[in-house]
């Protein structure tokens, strides 16, 4: 006896894939070329049930266009250059970046991924990702580094990056300027304190939620239809705590129904105040620094973080008499995604992408992108009617891909590195220019800031279709067919990535788009935090990757999914019932225990092994009538799956082609032919084979795509050597059979059905066997309808005979 458990199974079939090569793309193939650009997950120790959920989607269909007769073209990257990589480290490794030299930091985490990408990587094999892994990249590997310091030559000599010392989103904790697209909202707990300003000696009452800005208060607003405010105009007001006084002014950004309706400009509190200080030319004081401190301008306040400035400066009104009410309230603050702190405006030179000038083009660029489901696109046209800067691409961290940029040390022109230098590192390099083209200076500094990431990650058709070096084929691949992602990053990933091949190329990167939703634990979003992560190790160590494949499939595509562990196990069952329904077929006594594990593996010494003794003819034999019928159902199911595929709609192809497995093949048809398997004339068995041979083929051809590893297991045992190919997943997709149909078929089928399972029913209530032997009687119509299926019926039913009556009845012998 041998035992063999679903993850040895899947271990097996894992390995035999990547040695023979299955999945690996051939650029010689003479086939129409279907590419893919596969999401690089940034590497974070280990994969998450997100992960798993949207990588397996995003599979499905690429199994089935590689089944379809295309040449696949299916890359697999990690992302693993800025922030998370820093953070990862620093963490794992017990340091602090800003703590070490630059260059020995880089180093620990170029070691560090060497070490993790392997192990980080075999997440998605084992999850049965069918990628070519051999057409593997990092984001911060040189291949990477030089089309992302590429792409910022080509944009700068078409004049769309620039670099400006101008107010800019920044993350206090992070210490980095941060993009729009880095930021969220965030609800909050805060207050609204009513301030006392002073004009010409009379009070003046200004609400806010930010004191600590006072010192940076450089206006104060009103709207211009506020009569209550218009005799204030062009006064001035005195700050409090603070011996200074500032204009008093109009504007119709001023909201007059939120606190007094007369507010303060600091610089810079937030968007709305940067918009004012640019309209009315005012003054720019910064009492924020980039460590997130009070500058010399706040005065005594000076070091406190914003937090403790905050306090010290509401208790100093308070004893001044200077704070007249306190309103607890919740809004909305911008917070880094990253690490969720509140986003200050600081004033730094920082680099930046032109596009603001583009964004009714965005816009006819997203209509020409086929989003699946549609409704996802309203995301990119929201995203882009709602942008406001200028693409920030400086970050201020220590590991990410250098900007290929130095500046004059006497007039800060910048000196841009030329093509064939790329890669490059300015804090070890040195520019190919000798001296300033502006001033002539021959002394050069190199820009210590590192591109985001994102300015990288925007460019994965590109780091992944270089590595084919035939630019002929490189044609085939790009414009890429397809971008498998999650919701989320539709405007982090997707947007810039557009806007990328926009820039460059002039055309879109992708035809199509099939966005993801996220899992969820009891409705809930998982994070660390609250305790509610789901590991998807743990989860196929318990049940096999094709029971969390099944689980995945089982949610339509964009739609969130909610894990639950049962669902998982209807997998695992699901790949049990398959190998036994599989082995019954192939009359073989191999049978998998409910545990998983298989039990009994030698071949049944029957002489009346059915199938192996056809020997697979290609011909269709004499077909039996219950054959036929099946046979037709099976038709049906098979180009109902097909349609579902090319809309994207995996899991409505998904529930056909289980739901006939289940109900129609395992239920019924295997009920209805089992006698004839066993006791049948030659040509009766024959009928019977053909139609379980071609019926089990074409099931386990459509489940391929969601169960790769069972599928491939039964294939192996039995369909391979007859019918020549070295993988079910690179077998033909199943196309209906050429069978005589008639009209009725459908009434046939559906009664037969019926009567099985009303008698089996009322053998149940009678507390009988399904083997009891029983008379049958139906109506006159239904045994004329009946008549070339009777014999299938009696023997399934065990029916010693079956006579005509009014209704159907059951009478036990």
């Amino acid at each position: 006896m041998v035992e063999l458990g679903i993850n040895a199974i899947e271990e097996k079939w894992r390995r035999y894939w990547e040695k023979e090569g299955i999945y690996s793309f051939n650029p010689k193939s003479k086939k129409k070329v279907y590419s893919i650009d596969t999401p690089p997950p940034t590497v974070s120790g280990e994969m998450h049930i997100g992960h798993a959920c949207s990588y397996s989607q995003q599979d499905f269909i690429v199994r089935y266009k590689r089944m379809k007769g295309f040449e696949v073209f299916y890359p697999f990257g990690t992302d693993d250059n800025g922030l998370p990589t820093e953070r990862l480290v620093e963490k794992r490794k017990g340091v602090k970046a800003r703590d070490m030299s630059r260059e020995k930091f880089i180093e620990l985490c170029m070691e560090f991924l060497k070490e993790e990408r392997p192990k980080y990587i075999q997440d998605w094999k084992n999850i049965g990702i069918s990628c070519d892994w051999n057409i593997l990249y990092s984001t911060i590997d040189s291949h990477s580094r030089r089309i992302s310091q590429w792409s910022f030559l080509d944009l700068h000599k078409k004049k769309r990056v620039y670099r400006k010392d101008a107010p800019s989103m920044w993350c206090p904790e992070c210490k980095t300027g941060v993009a729009q697209v880095e930021i969220k909202d965030k609800e909050v707990d805060s207050t609204f304190n009513d301030i006392v300003f002073k004009v010409e000696g009379k009070t003046l009452i200004i609400a806010t939620t930010r004191p600590e800005l006072l010192p940076a208060c450089v206006a104060v607003f009103y709207h211009p239809s506020d009569k209550r405010y218009k005799k204030l105009k062009g006064k001035m007001a005195k700050v409090p705590l603070f011996d200074m006084e500032v204009p008093i002014m109009e504007d119709e950004r001023a909201d007059p129904e939120k606190g007094t309706g007369i507010v303060m400009c600091c610089t810079f509190g937030d968007q709305t105040d940067m918009e004012w200080q640019k309209a009315h030319n005012l003054s720019i004081k910064m009492a924020i620094s980039e460590e997130g401190r009070m500058t010399e301008l706040a005065g005594k306040y000076k070091g406190m973080s914003i937090k403790e400035a905050r306090k010290n400066i509401i208790n100093d009104l308070k004893e001044e008499g200077l704070l007249i009410k306190q309103e607890p309230i919740k809004h909305f603050v911008n917070v880094h995604e990253r690490c969720g702190t509140p986003i200050e405006f600081i004033k730094s030179k920082q680099w930046f992408v032109k596009y603001l000038d583009l964004k009714k083009d965005m816009l006819k660029w997203g209509e020409e992108l086929e989003w699946h489901p549609k409704f996802m696109k309203h995301r990119y046209d929201n995203w882009v009617k709602g942008l406001q800067w200028d693409w920030l691409i400086s970050n201020q961290r220590y590991f990410g891909v250098p900007f290929p940029v130095w500046y004059c040390k006497k007039c800060d022109e910048p000196i841009i590195a030329e093509e064939k230098q790329l890669p490059v590192d300015p804090m070890k390099d040195k520019p190919f220019a000798k001296k300033c083209s502006k001033c002539g200076s021959s002394e050069f500094v190199p820009e210590t800031d590192v591109l985001n990431t994102w300015f990288t990650s925007s460019m994965t058709p590109q780091l992944s279709t270089y590595l084919i070096k035939d630019k002929e084929v490189q044609k085939k691949i790009f414009p890429m067919d397809l971008r498998p992602q999650a919701h989320d990053i539709i405007t982090f990933w997707l947007f810039n990535t557009m806007v990328k091949s926009r820039l460059h190329f002039g055309k879109n990167p992708w035809k199509h788009t099939a966005i993801s939703g996220f899992v969820t634990l009891e409705g809930e979003k998982m994070s660390k935090s609250k305790g509610n992560v789901v590991r998807p190790r743990e989860v196929i160590e318990k049940y096999g990757g094709d029971a969390v494949r099944y689980w995945a499939s089982s949610s339509k595509l964009g739609e969130d999914i909610n894990y639950q562990e049962k669902d998982v196990l209807s997998g695992k069952k699901f790949v049990v019932k398959m190998l036994n329904a599989a082995n019954f077929v192939f009359m073989t006594s191999r049978f998998l225990k409910p545990d998983g594990n298989l039990e009994g593996a030698q071949e049944s010494t029957k002489s009346d092994k059915i199938l192996d003794n056809l020997k697979y003819e290609k011909k269709m034999p004499k077909i039996l009538e219950s054959d036929r019928l099946f046979l037709k159902e099976l038709n049906k199911v098979i180009t109902s799956t097909t349609e579902a595929f090319e809309d994207f709609n995996y899991s409505k192809a998904k529930l056909e082609a289980d739901g006939f497995f289940w109900k129609t093949f395992a239920d019924n048809y295997l009920e209805i032919v089992k006698y004839r398997i066993y006791n049948g004339t030659t040509e009766e068995k024959a009928s019977a084979g053909y139609a379980l041979y071609q019926g089990l083929l074409a099931i386990l051809k459509m489940m391929a795509p969601f169960t790769p590893y069972i599928t491939e297991e039964i294939y192996q045992q039995h369909f391979s050597k007859n019918e020549g190919k070295k993988s079910i997943h690179i077998e033909e997709w199943p196309i209906p059979l050429k069978i005589k149909e008639n009209k009725t078929d459908d009434e046939v089928w559906d009664k037969l059905i019926e009567v099985m399972t009303l008698t089996r029913q009322k053998k149940s209530e009678a507390k009988k066997s399904v083997k009891v032997e029983i008379i049958l009687s139906l109506p006159k119509k239904d045994l004329e309808l009946l008549d070339k299926v009777l014999g299938d019926l009696k023997s399934v039913l065990n029916a010693r005979e079956i006579r005509e009556s009014k209704e159907l009845e059951v009478e036990f012998v």
